[in-house]
């Protein structure tokens, strides 16, 4: 099974088991996770000693009523080539993930999602849950939140839109991934554009500094900068008529958390800054506006059309973040954080531009789950 297979199963919600065969350490840092996914970990050299033992079978035994195919994992797609052929001699219906979780990390998926003033795609990364977008309108388009890894992607999209990439936007300084707008922009000439904060953060390269109420042109249209901070400082949404692009200040399911900036010490005032974000700053924007968020968690399921996006009314019913005062916030915030991405702090300093990568390491780097949210469950 190739990752982009997977990736479509998972999509459709089609029930399917996965076997990690890497070890305890590698699974519980990081697997493939979904909705309709049943993950289980067994070390590829328990299978290796029940093949001299002659005792595969008994292996075997646990996957009898597994519902869909047996997907055996491992990190490049070797060992769990062996592990998925022993398993299908047993009679088990197993395939490998070809290239293993390296493979699953180049999986980017595009959706179209429905606007009245432009052709907008959301691009997805189900191995992170990482997600960005690119606006085209006429001949123009602008990338928003791109990724490093994929900078290829989008300047070829555009292109088969009959666009050239004008502008690459990031929302915030990254912590879970290398941001892609500095390639984006030395393949096509592209504008650079980050909020104006980012240069209190240290930012060190050159870009246009957004502030409150700043428009970047596209086309026929525009996106215009919508200051909310809270996961970050400088965090700034992008308004596209009734769309808008959060970064990952709001998720579908949950919330930011505060802590990647300041850390512990300043995590409180931050997280007071995204209630007032929440229940001040977008208290001026309609109900019928839809959030398009930054990540989602392995809990959310995509709409009918495939993309992840919420109206914020339905986020004010949802959540109950938006009807909590400020200190109850905070506290419930603060109790509930998963572990801060692996390599932050070196993905914040290559962001800024006060450190390099070649391609391989920045690959490398921000491999694993995102853990840009507060919590893994609705708030």
């Amino acid at each position: 099974m190739t990752p982009d297979e997977l990736a479509a199963r998972l999509r459709r919600g089609d029930p399917t088991t996965i076997l990690d065969v890497r070890n305890r350490d590698e699974f519980e840092e990081w697997h493939v996770e979904g909705a309709s996914v049943t993950a289980t970990q067994i070390p590829a050299i328990r299978f290796t000693q029940a093949e001299v033992l002659g005792t595969v079978s008994d292996l075997a035994e646990r996957f009898t009523d597994s519902s869909g195919p047996v997907v055996a994992v491992c990190a490049e797609g070797r060992s769990s080539d062996h592990v998925a052929e022993l398993l299908s001699d047993a009679g088990v219906d197993a395939e490998n993930l070809e290239t293993g979780m390296e493979g699953w990390a180049r999986v980017y998926r595009a959706s179209t999602i429905d606007h009245p003033d432009a052709t907008v795609i959301q691009y997805d990364r189900p191995s992170s849950g990482c997600l960005g977008y690119m606006v085209v309108s006429g001949t123009e388009a602008v990338v928003v939140d791109p990724l490093r890894a994929f900078a290829d992607r989008y300047v070829a999209d555009a292109r088969e839109h009959g666009a050239e990439i004008v502008a690459a936007v990031d929302t915030h300084v990254h912590a879970d991934h290398v941001s892609g707008v500095r390639a984006v922009a030395e393949q096509t000439g592209a504008t650079v554009a980050l909020p104006v904060g980012a240069t209190d953060r240290g930012l060190s390269f050159d870009a246009r500094l957004l502030e409150d109420g700043d428009t970047i042109a596209v086309g026929d249209t525009e996106l215009h900068a919508v200051n909310s901070p809270g996961h970050t400082s400088e965090m700034t949404a992008y308004r596209l008529g009734d769309l808008l692009f959060v970064g990952d200040g709001l998720f579908v399911e949950s919330v930011a958390r505060p802590d990647l900036e300041d850390g512990d010490e300043g995590a409180p005032a931050a997280a007071r800054r995204l209630h007032e974000t929440l229940v001040e700053r977008y208290a001026t924007l309609d109900g019928d506006t839809s959030i398009a968020p930054g990540h989602y968690g392995d809990p959310t399921v995509a709409n009918d059309d495939g993309v992840f996006v919420a109206t914020l009314a339905t986020l004010r019913q949802r959540l109950d973040a938006f009807s909590m005062n400020t200190e109850e916030f905070v506290e419930f915030v603060l109790s509930d954080m998963p572990p801060r991405p692996s390599n932050y702090e070196r993905i914040i300093d290559v962001n800024l531009g006060k450190a390099s990568l070649d391609a391989d390491e920045a690959f490398d780097v921000e491999l694993g789950p995102n853990n840009c949210a507060a919590t893994k469950t609705s708030a």
